[in-house]
């Protein structure tokens, strides 16, 4: 258009072309804020990509689901080894054209991590009418390492990113929404600790939406319908009330003592009190001011949830890696500050958080980087790239670790041999069932180096059901429990005794495991799934979740077989 055009128009279409060129701008710094922490978060946790071992864990299961064998880590026993359910299926998606699957969970997490960052940015522009803003709650997490470390790592860290903030997007968008419930219902099988977000969402939903009483019922159908399908099966399948894991690490149990410690762990290295203040200083005024559903729900919903997996997370004890479980409600307590409007409070906070956001992402670190810490919280990746000396590891081989190395030797020479071969400590005997049963404390590793014919057993009881319901010992948190090898022994080894074992404490094992709730938690795990096991596995799994067993073989007889 040319400017003779332009001036004869009319007066109201000259202003209505301008104001629409400016719209378009405004959309595009929009476009280009939202995208912004998406990219950030992808060229910071490209970085830092890796795997970690617990990844690997995940690697095995959707192998043998790919070999035909189930959702099983090892073949001829139930055992729900993968605590992110969702996680697991997609990645078998994500095998089934022939991609390497660890690679597929790396890169995978990393993309999700960034639509998560994506959705949530679009949450806060939403959620302020799209008026002009500024970035915050994003500049808290993109100065933490450890949103860095876990934006890769195998985990199912990433995919709990893209929904948590994904679910908030629809909250703030579609709260009437049928596919809103459906999503919001997803929380549990991303990970069982997310059905507490998933409750909160859904009060929230309720409150935004205020539908019918039949409309009520409708939704809380469609949220629940997966997560209860699949818990159907779990106690059905597996004959567990949670994925093992959660069985192994007590899910149910409190150690707020060292759920503290694990807070101080991630809190006071970072000196995230500063951010803290910055926040509360200006969202407090500015939420008082509001007293509207439509705007207060979805800015409380998440804070509310964020809190509450905060809670949990201290409750059970926390977790041995660095931060880890702390992300996603962090991530949570951000989201309706991720982007803020432009006004003069909130200028104020973004300046002081950006000001710690640059100190933190260069100078602030954890005093055990690369290490384990004193009280058993590592830095998960500093570690692996030590063990494996490469700063990307993605399939472990722990070059410069000898004992890892011989481990390995091991396997792969009793797999030629073709002989039933029990890998004990060092000493290998004649295992009661085919393959190479090897029993390793690093699952993920040994999951890898043992054929999926054979058996990756550990002791800690992450994918072995015998070890999960043992006794807690006072151990490193995730590491709290210790199968001793007399048990391992009773269980999967015949012939002579290795040295070192105690005979008595073997016969004793060897009683027990025929005895009562250890002798029905054998046979729902190794017995062919037919019906009537199903069923005989749902009718007990309250009795078999909680079922433990004394360490201590002779106690254990004793306990279990009374008078035998």
């Amino acid at each position: 258009m040319t400017p003779t055009q332009l001036f004869f128009r009319e007066p109201d279409a000259v202003l209505g072309l301008i104001n629409s060129r400016s719209d378009t701008r405004g959309r595009l710094r929009r476009g280009v804020l939202c995208l912004l922490p998406a990219c950030v978060i992808v060229f910071a946790g490209f970085q830092r990509r890796w795997m970690s071992d617990d990844g690997h864990i995940y690697v095995r299961t959707v192998r043998q689901i790919l070999a035909g064998n189930g959702p099983v880590f090892n073949a001829g026993e139930r055992a729900e080894a993968s605590t992110g359910t969702l996680w697991q299926w997609l990645l078998v998606l994500a095998g089934l054209p022939g991609i390497d699957i660890a690679r597929a969970a790396m890169y995978g997490g990393l993309l999700l991590t960034a639509a998560g960052f994506a959705f949530a940015s679009l949450g806060a522009m939403r959620l302020y009418a799209d008026k002009a803003v500024l970035p915050l709650g994003c500049l808290v997490l993109l100065a933490l390492p450890p949103v860095w470390d876990f934006a890769t790592s195998g985990l199912e860290t990433g995919l709990a990113t893209c929904w948590i903030a994904g679910a908030w997007l629809l909250l703030v968008t579609r709260p009437d929404s049928l596919s809103t419930c459906v999503v919001l219902g997803l929380g549990p099988l991303v990970r069982p600790d997310l059905a507490l977000v998933t409750a909160v969402f859904l009060v929230a939903q309720w409150l935004l939406a205020q539908p019918s009483r039949r409309a009520t019922f409708g939704g809380l159908g469609a949220a629940l319908a997966l997560p209860a399908a699949y818990e159907i099966f779990r106690i059905g399948y597996y004959g567990q009330l949670m994925p093992l894991p959660g069985v192994t690490k007590e899910a149910s149990h409190s150690l707020w003592g060292r759920g503290f410690g694990y807070l101080a762990d991630f809190t006071e290295p970072y000196l995230l009190w500063v951010p803290a203040l910055f926040l509360l200083a200006a969202l407090l005024p500015t939420a008082a001011t509001r007293r509207d559903v439509a705007s207060l729900v979805p800015a409380l919903a998440p804070i509310v949830a964020g809190l509450l997996c905060w809670v949990y997370v201290i409750k059970v004890g926390g977790d041995f890696m660095h931060g880890r479980m702390f992300l996603p409600g962090l991530l949570l307590m951000v989201l309706p500050v991720f982007l803020v409007p432009v006004t003069r409070a909130w200028t104020i906070a973004v300046t002081g958080v950006g000001i710690w956001a640059v100190a933190c992402a260069s100078l602030l670190r954890i005093p055990y980087e690369g290490h384990i810490g004193p009280d058993g919280v590592a830095d998960e990746r500093g570690v692996y790239v030590r063990q494996n000396a490469t700063p990307h590891p993605l399939h472990h081989g722990f070059a410069n670790y000898p004992s890892y190395l011989a481990y390995e030797r091991l396997v792969r020479d009793a797999d030629h041999a073709e002989t039933p071969t029990l890998l004990l400590a060092k000493t290998s005997v004649t295992a009661n069932s085919p393959g190479v049963t090897g029993v390793w404390n690093t699952l993920g590793f040994s999951g890898t180096v043992v054929p999926l014919d054979g058996a990756a057993l550990d002791p800690i009881g992450l994918a072995y059901p015998l070890a999960a319901h043992s006794e807690r010992l006072d151990a490193r948190v995730g590491h709290d429990k210790r199968l001793p090898d007399a048990w391992i022994f009773a269980d999967r080894g015949r012939g002579p005794l290795p040295a070192g074992l105690d005979p008595a404490g073997v016969a004793a094992a060897r009683r027990a495991l025929d005895c009562g709730a250890l002798a029905e938690l054998r046979a729902a795990t190794r017995d062919p799934m037919t019906p009537g096991r199903f069923l005989r596995n749902a009718a007990g799994v309250w009795e078999r979740t909680s079922f433990r067993f004394p360490n201590d073989p002779v106690r254990a007889e004793r306990q279990l077989c009374g008078g035998r």
